[in-house]
């Protein structure tokens, strides 16, 4: 079945930088696009990032474009966020994603805190 397991949040300094990876397994990785997505305590999940089957053309949300950056592996079946000059708005639940099939797969997020 399909699973995606995230990795790499922790607590870090505002202006620090962190890099998340997500394992996906169940599916073949290289033919389906992957996006991050993240939830804030509080607040709606919003999408963070996307990154096509090839690894061409990300697309990111207005609040991370210019500090984040998607990339993959699709040897490793992996696909990561970077990110720099991190914000304390940027404290969230990290969640890895795809469409497959017809049908949402999450993975259990990862969280990010960006404090002092």
């Amino acid at each position: 079945q399909v699973q995606l397991v995230e990795s790499g949040g922790s607590l870090v300094q505002p202006g620090g930088s962190l890099n998340l990876s997500c394992v996906a397994s169940g599916f073949t990785f290289s033919y389906y696009a992957m996006n991050w997505y993240r939830q804030a305590p509080g607040k709606e999940r919003e999408w963070v990032a996307v990154i096509t089957p090839s690894g061409t053309n990300p697309n990111y949300a207005d609040s991370v474009k210019g500090r984040f950056i998607i990339s993959r592996d699709n040897l490793k079946n992996t696909v990561t966020l970077q990110m720099i000059s991190l914000k304390p708005e940027d404290t969230a639940v990290y969640y890895c994603n795809t469409w497959y099939r017809g049908v949402d797969y999450w993975g259990k997020g990862t969280l990010v805190t960006v404090s002092s």
